[in-house]
């Protein structure tokens, strides 16, 4: 859980907030694309950071919602135990997904 603007927000409704706020930046997932967000993070038992973070990467390095690149990240990052953005990004160049 995290604190947001005074209150506390369980992991639950943490993936719901990221997901509402790419609809409000643009990002406009369909209902069974977010379903699967939903799915994949269960599938790979990760946490809403991972799914938060391969969320970001999949659609900034896809230019859209690819399932399988999403599901292959939260397994990376699962494995080799991210627990932020830098630390995804140095992955990420160290296997040649990113410049």
């Amino acid at each position: 859980m995290y604190k947001d603007e005074g209150y506390t927000v369980k992991d639950s409704e943490e993936l719901a907030y990221f997901l509402e706020n790419l609809w409000s930046k643009g990002f406009k997932l369909t209902d069974e694309e977010v379903r699967f967000i939903y799915f994949g993070q269960k599938y790979t038992n990760t946490s809403v950071s991972h799914a938060k973070l391969a969320l970001q990467f999949t659609l900034s390095l896809q230019m859209t919602f690819d399932r399988s690149f999403y599901i292959s990240l939260l397994e990376i990052f699962a494995k080799n135990k991210i627990a932020n953005k830098n630390q995804a990004i140095s992955l990420l160049k160290e296997n040649g997904l990113m410049a």
